[in-house]
Parts: C-alpha cells; sequence; structure tokens
C-alpha cells in the first residue's frame, strides 16, 4: 500500500521583480507503508515546498498530492488525524514545562493527560516533562516536537529536517526514536540533507534535486545499483599484495589502507587463490559499494557544473498567491 503518493506536482513563485522562479517541477513520488523514508536533497532543492504541499500548507501550481489514499488538496480533514508533522521549527512555549505545552496541545484536540505522559515517555522526556522547555537542549526540544505530533498516535509521521542544528549526540537521539516508530509499523517520512543519518535511519530514500526527483528504492538497492564493481582486499603486506594483484593482470591500487580490485563480482575466488599462491593471506575480501554520499553529490550535480539547487527567495510566501492556503 502506498501511504504517500505524489503525481505530476508544480510550485511555481512569482519573483517581486518580475518573473518566477519553479521550487518543485514535475515530482513524482510513492512511499510505501511502513519503516522510515529518506527524502534527501541539497538544500533549496524543494524538499521542505514538497512537504508544504503535501500537508495543504500551500497550494500547488499543478499536480496531485495524496495521504492514505486522499487527495490533501480536497479532503485532507478526513485523514488529519492519522497524520503527524513538524515542518522547520517545532513552535513551543519556552516559559511552560514540556509536559504543560503537550497538555495544551492535546487539549485542543480532546488527548487525555494519561495521552500526554504515555507520549512523554515514548521520546525519553518522562524524567524531565515538568521542567521548562527553556532549559531544554535543542535535541530535547526536537524530541518534544516530535511527541506533539505523536499525540493523535499517528500512522503516518512527516518530518522536515528533524536533526538540522542538532550535535552528534542529539543527532543519535532523533536516529534512535525514529527507527523505534518505524519499527512499531508507522510509516515516518524524513526529509533530511544529513546523508550518513539516513543510511543508518531510513530504509528506503528518494533523492531530489532541482525540484524533480532523480531517483528512489530501498537504500541498499540504489547503492548497490551505482556500485563501481570490484572489491576491497585487507591483508597484513599491502605493497607485496598490490604488486601480486597487478603481476597477475588485475586491475588494482592502494586506497585507504586497503587494496582496491576492479573484477566482476563472480571472480572474488580468484583474489583469494592469486594471493595464497604467494603465500599471502587475507583478512577481509568484501565487494566494493559506493556509499551514500558519493551516490548523493553524483547524482545532484548539475550537468552545467552548478549547484543542484532551487532559487526559490527566501520570501517566497509573499509572492505566493495561495500562500498559507489549507485545504
Amino acid at each position: 500500500m502506498a501511504v504517500i503518493e505524489i503525481e505530476g506536482l508544480k510550485k511555481e513563485y512569482r519573483r517581486l521583480r518580475g518573473g518566477s522562479t519553479i521550487a518543485v517541477n514535475g515530482l513524482d513520488l510513492v512511499v510505501p507503508e511502513g519503516g522510515v523514508f529518506g527524502f534527501l536533497g541539497p538544500n533549496g532543492a524543494g524538499k521542505t515546498t514538497t512537504v508544504r504541499c503535501l500537508l495543504g500548507l500551500i497550494r500547488p501550481t499543478s499536480g496531485v498530492t495524496r495521504l492514505l489514499g486522499v487527495d490533501t488538496q480536497k479532503d485532507l480533514k478526513s485523514v488529519i488525524n492519522r497524520v503527524g508533522s513538524i515542518v522547520e521549527t517545532p513552535s513551543l512555549f519556552p516559559g511552560f514545562s514540556g509536559r504543560k505545552n503537550l497538555e495544551l496541545l492535546g487539549a485542543l484536540q480532546g488527548i487525555s493527560r494519561a495521552r500526554v505522559a504515555e507520549t512523554l515517555d515514548r521520546v525519553g522526556l518522562g524524567d524531565r516533562g515538568n521542567h521548562r522547555v527553556k532549559t531544554y537542549s535543542l535535541g530535547m526540544k526536537q524530541r518534544l516536537g516530535i511527541g506533539a505530533a505523536l499525540l493523535k498516535d499517528p500512522e503516518v509521521l512527516i518530518l522536515d529536517e528533524p536533526a538540522n542544528g542538532l550535535d552528534p549526540a542529539g543527532i543519535k537521539e532523533i536516529r534512535e526514536l525514529l527507527r523505534g516508530l518505524g519499527r512499531e509499523g508507522r510509516t515516518v517520512f524524513v526529509s533530511s540533507h544529513i546523508l550518513s543519518e539516513v543510511r543508518q535511519m531510513c530504509d528506503h530514500v528518494a533523492i531530489l534535486a532541482r525540484g524533480q526527483l532523480i531517483v528512489s528504492g530501498a537504500v541498499d538497492d540504489v547503492l548497490h545499483e551505482r556500485s563501481a564493481g570490484g572489491f576491497v582486499v585487507r591483508l597484513p603486506e599491502l605493497d607485496r599484495g598490490l604488486e601480486v594483484l597487478k603481476r597477475a593482470g588485475m586491475e588494482a591500487a592502494l586506497a585507504d589502507g586497503s587494496i582496491s580490485v576492479k573484477l566482476a563480482a563472480d571472480q572474488a575466488g580468484s583474489i583469494t587463490k592469486t594471493l595464497a599462491d604467494e603465500g599471502l593471506y587475507l583478512s577481509e575480501l568484501r565487494p566494493l559499494e559506493a556509499d551514500l554520499e558519493t551516490v548523493f553529490l553524483e547524482l545532484t550535480r548539475d550537468p552545467a557544473g552548478q549547484d543542484a539547487t532551487s532559487d526559490a527567495p527566501a520570501d517566497a510566501a509573499l509572492q505566493d498567491p495561495a500562500a498559507g492556503a489549507s485545504q
């Protein structure tokens, strides 16, 4: 089942001095049910604009956005209670406790204090719930914001850059929280530009550049399809091993304390035999895979050599006749 479906999404902003900027340009995207889905792209690639269109916060120029099978531009209210979201920085009352913030929000939606207490525990703030938010670290504030999105016990979480600005400890906290939520069967849709986190956290990924989808699929599949091919070889005598492999006619080179060998996937045995015949024994032999950063930079590179970002103006909402429209 597809939880999120986007077809032909386009969002165009008018410039104050004339002309226009296309922030999202014919985007097609399908997000399957369950797990954590990473929505990747450089800053300015159209990620937040896409999320805003999906949540009915702005009206697309054209295209269709669906959540849980419902067109969000026509009938978002029929599914909104099944969806939790954070777009940019969560809005919190710093002088109130974390618990009070969630209780005030819950009161507007008929949510009990028991559910608030349960949610605080779920995001790891049970022992700090009575402390004022202004005493919280940035990571704790982000977790409280995710708690606010979880109050309704939603099936789908849509989070825009939830780890933005966090230190490594805060990023780890958010990563573990979101992975846990994905394992519960929820669909967690996370826009991000922190590549190392996406590899550790996400089951599926889509990469956006210049407002268009470049690639989408399971993280391992995306990396495997763009693997350079070959193997990483480690052994105690690297220099001698390199010499032996080259003498055997293999294309090999030293790389980061190992030997990189370009060879077909079914020829790993020839590496082992070639080295063993010379009295050299491996400590490691594994397929050479492309890392997410390399794939990301390759896919988002502008053919003209420019940054792969849309230049949607910072004051776009002032120029968007549909800004703030919610269905």
